[in-house]
């Protein structure tokens, strides 16, 4: 699990420019022309429009991809009554996922009112600013009366997520969890623990979803609801049992199902062995559960359990939800969230799990073989299918059940523009991290005495995503630490040219003289080399002692690629290695290749650098569709370098007939499929969309996505390194912090896969 300290969450939210989300242009606004259009005088025209037809404000404004984050911090996340200010640091947490997972603009709005009328009166009137409004931190019983009149007075959807979006997910998880215990939903025995918001909502949908009433006992903390007391108030009343019971104790007894919205530890071990067989318990309190998972799973073997924690099987978690509601509910012009699309996201999320699941969100938890079953009942936050999964339900719903003012026609049309956006996109490092974190391995950094790559190596560690072991001189690290303020404490140092190493030298240089006796390597020579960082680090990995490296470059040099080639050795189907670079844009995501290995491949080196990016690619949970590009296209130049690639082509294509491949062609005609396709309609990606860009050398490929990267069209992951027998990746020693610590990542993951599969996803 990733540390997160006090001093870590306040550099977090305060560097750069504090706070977590900001506004950018969408339009031009570099000349007065453009000014004149976007304000006074050519603004007055969409004004117009929009007063005559109010529904144009939808295409005139970004009114349709904007969500309000409301909240009057009266019940903040687990902290309290802590006031409107103290909880916008939430708020903007939450606008910040709604724009990370479904691309959906946000404001955070902190309303200084606890009076629910006058908050009711206050959010009514901005209303017209937003596509939607997600309620968020109001506490009860206030929150109902306020979702109800908003959702009643206002002609967008309202969701208090707080109810709805626990309520759906975990009814997903329910629906799932009868299916592998074997029960039926209209006979399944319900005790729910709590009455506040999240509890009256689930209670709710798990009704809609077939539990009988007379089946449900709902506790709060004097007890279980029942109709002998006089101190209900409505929302708890209409759940009130007539059975002679009034423990939670006395409740559980022959129960199938536990939903826990309370305080932690006021279940044991003893009330889930008097349950029903096949139980299902759903321990929710945060951040500790109402019973400990330890205890829990070793009460009996025939448990489903579920959280709300990601350190443990089946989190119940909201980011499975709201995020792709909103995105459906506004994609489709809904007026409202109403129980036909919440039930259409419980069915979606659902079914969503008990699809196959990629190989990218199996290795982000350290599994092999993710799949249905009891430790498995919800998909992962983190799994890409979520929005091309959720948001169309939601849409299909308020269809259906008339609410959709702007209904969708084409979905295959939509379903792509979802699998566009910065949702999609940017999911790709947290993936990652998440599957570094659940598996962190021991990585070298050879390169320890720079700043950048010492700073990279301890924030690394510090985020739980590796081991890190550094090579250098022990005093002079620490001295760079203490000068950079950075503590190293616990991170191990080897000095590979101290005498105490003397030993592990020998053994490295005994093993890679062996391996390259063929080739004139003798025991003294390979003993000189292992002073070297480069081959002492990778021997390190090579005999298993670290399971991957960050070789630090310097500009230009290419030696430790060369030194990699020896000690690691490229992949059997292979005869070359190579790079990627993956940008990631508005415009979606690119995987440019090579970027840093071959200056000028022939033609066998680019047939291997193409063969090497479409599995990286693959493996990355994209479908590639590649386009290999020069300065002419499809055949019409015949000088040297271009017909290279077009020879490239031609093999790919009889050797992968089944591959979206095409080329050589200019860069525009790969970028823009319309006159790619008006042009060469013979082409073998017609209609589609390129993800995936080969350059015909070193030069040009990095030169690309350099100029890219400086102009802020988008942010690069990378060089990834493809084709080498084990995780060695080389990046400029002077790199961004971040970027080194992303790369670390990719090597963590790619040795946790290359431990399961070796080298078996090769094609």
């Amino acid at each position: 699990m990733s540390k997160v300290t006090k001093e870590m969450a306040l550099d977090y939210h305060r560097e750069g420019k504090p706070g977590k989300i900001e506004v950018v242009p969408t339009v031009p606004y570099s000349t007065q022309q453009d000014l004149a259009l976007a304000y006074s005088p050519g603004v007055a025209y969409p004004c117009l429009e929009i007063e005559q037809k109010p529904q144009d404000a939808y295409e005139y404004t970004n009114k349709g991809n904007l969500v309000a984050v409301i909240s009057n911090g009266t019940a903040v996340l687990g902290l309290g009554d802590i006031g409107a200010l103290a909880g916008k640091p939430v708020m903007e947490g939450k606008a910040l996922l709604f724009k990370i997972f479904a691309g959906l603009d946000c404001f955070d709005i902190e309303v200084n009112e606890k009076d629910p009328k006058k908050f009711i009166e206050i959010v009514k009137a901005i209303a017209p600013t937003f596509g939607g409004i997600n309620l968020e931190d109001i506490k009860a019983p206030e929150c109902f009366e306020i979702e109800q009149r908003l959702k009643e007075e206002c002609d967008i959807p309202v969701m208090h997520d707080d109810q709805h979006g626990t309520a759906i997910i975990s009814g997903a998880g329910l629906l799932n969890a009868l299916e592998i215990q074997g029960k039926k939903i209209e006979d399944a025995r319900l005790v729910v623990n709590g009455a506040g918001a999240a509890a009256v909502s689930c209670t709710k949908l798990y009704i809609a979803l077939g539990i009988k009433p007379e089946n449900v006992v709902m506790c709060d903390s004097r007890g279980v609801i029942n109709t002998k007391r006089a101190d209900l108030n409505p929302q708890k009343a209409q759940f009130a049992t007539s059975r002679d019971i009034t423990t939670l104790k006395e409740a559980m007894v022959d129960a199938d199902v536990f939903l826990g919205l309370s305080v932690k530890d006021v279940v044991t071990a003893e009330m889930v062995q008097s349950m029903a067989p096949n139980p299902i318990v759903f321990a929710l309190a945060n951040p500790d559960p109402e019973i400990a998972y330890d205890t829990a799973i070793s009460s009996r073997p025939d448990l489903i359990f579920a959280t709300g924690r990601s350190d443990y099987p089946n989190q119940i978690n909201n980011v499975l939800g709201f995020p792709y509601i909103f995105r459906g509910a506004l994609d489709c012009g809904a007026t409202a969230i109403n129980e036909e699309m919440k039930l259409a996201a419980v069915k979606a999320i659902a079914a969503l799990t008990r699809e196959p699941v990629p190989s990218v969100v199996n290795a982000a938890y350290g599994m092999s073989n993710l799949h249905f079953g009891k430790d498995y009942i919800l998909p992962k936050p983190l799994d890409p299918r979520l929005i091309t999964c959720v948001a169309p339900a939601v849409a299909r719903g308020a269809m259906e059940s008339g609410v959709a003012t702007r209904p969708i026609t084409d979905w295959d049309a939509y379903n792509e523009k979802l699998r566009k956006l910065m949702g999609y996109d940017d999911q790709l490092m947290r993936r990652l991290s998440d599957t570094a974190r659940q598996n962190p391995k021991r990585v070298v950094f050879p390169e320890a005495n720079t700043d950048n790559m010492l700073r990279a190596a301890v924030n690394a560690h510090q985020e739980g995503i590796c081991t890190p072991v550094l090579l250098g001189n022990e005093e002079m690290i620490e001295k760079r630490a203490n000068r950079l303020g950075i503590n190293i404490d616990g991170i191990e140092i080897i000095n590979l040219r101290h005498d105490r190493e003397a030993d592990r030298r020998a053994k490295f240089a005994a093993k890679f003289a062996k391996k390259l006796e063929r080739e004139g390597m003798t025991y003294p020579a390979a003993l000189e080399l292992m002073f070297d960082r480069n081959y002492f680090g990778m021997m390190l990995v090579e005999c298993g002692e670290a399971d991957a490296m960050i070789a630090g470059t310097y500009s230009g040099n290419l030696r430790p690629t060369e030194i990699a080639k020896e000690v690691i050795g490229i992949r059997p189907t292979y005869n070359h290695f190579a790079s990627m670079h993956i940008l990631q844009t508005q415009r979606g995501v690119y995987f440019i290749a090579d970027t840093s290995i071959n200056s000028h491949p022939d033609e066998d080196t680019l047939f291997d650098i193409a063969r090497l990016a479409r599995n990286s690619v693959e493996y990355f949970a994209h479908d590639p569709v590649m386009a290999l590009v020069s300065y002419s296209n499809f055949g019409g130049s015949k000088l040297h370098g271009s017909r290279i690639v077009h020879n490239v082509v031609a093999r790919l294509h009889e050797t992968y007939p089944e591959l979206p491949v095409d080329g050589e062609m200019q860069i525009d005609y790969a970028l823009n499929k319309k006159m790619r396709d008006t042009n060469y309609p013979f082409n073998r990606i017609k209609d589609k969309d390129v993800n995936t860009l080969i350059f015909p050398n070193l030069s040009s490929a990095n030169t690309a996505y350099k100029m890219l990267l400086s102009m802020g069209v988008g942010e690069v992951i990378g060089p990834i390194q493809m084709g080498l027998n084990k995780p060695v990746h080389f990046i400029n020693v002077d790199s961004a912090v971040r970027d080194i610590v992303n790369l670390t990542t990719i090597a963590v993951v790619d040795a946790a896969v290359q431990e399961k599969v070796g080298n078996d996803y090769d094609k």
